[in-house]
């Protein structure tokens, strides 16, 4: 499974992104998707998974009520619409999956990764 994401860039804190995560190389209906990031210096951390039906999703508490995750599998593609940002919310951002029908938070347990795609957020 390849992951391609797409949508980062600069933004003013409250404004709003989207990005998109094409898979490719598989058909991933049965797998879980997450984001995570990792800012500087720090730790890659969970964001948001969604389950392989779409319905059941997580969400770390620092995004929920913000970010909102989402997939389409006709499309082999997850998103993640993120509101209200942060200055806190700089990081780059990546992609992930796991054959999996659950909702997973950890990053150890998925298998593959898609590039970072930097999201920078001003004051």
């Amino acid at each position: 499974v390849q992951l391609q994401a797409s949508g980062g860039g600069l933004v003013q804190a409250g404004g709003s992104l989207r990005f998109s995560c094409a898979a490719s190389g598989r058909t991933f209906s049965t797998y879980c998707l997450g984001w995570f990031r990792q800012a500087p210096g720090k730790e890659r951390e969970f964001v948001a998974a969604v389950g392989w039906g779409g319905g059941r999703t997580s969400y770390s508490d620092s995004v929920k009520g913000r970010f909102t995750i989402s997939r389409d599998n006709a499309k082999n593609t997850v998103y993640l619409q993120m509101n209200s940002l942060k200055p806190e919310d700089t990081a780059v951002y990546l992609c992930a999956a796991v054959e999996y029908m659950g909702v997973v938070v950890t990053a150890d347990r998925y298998d593959y990764w898609g590039q970072g795609t930097l999201v920078t957020v001003s004051s």
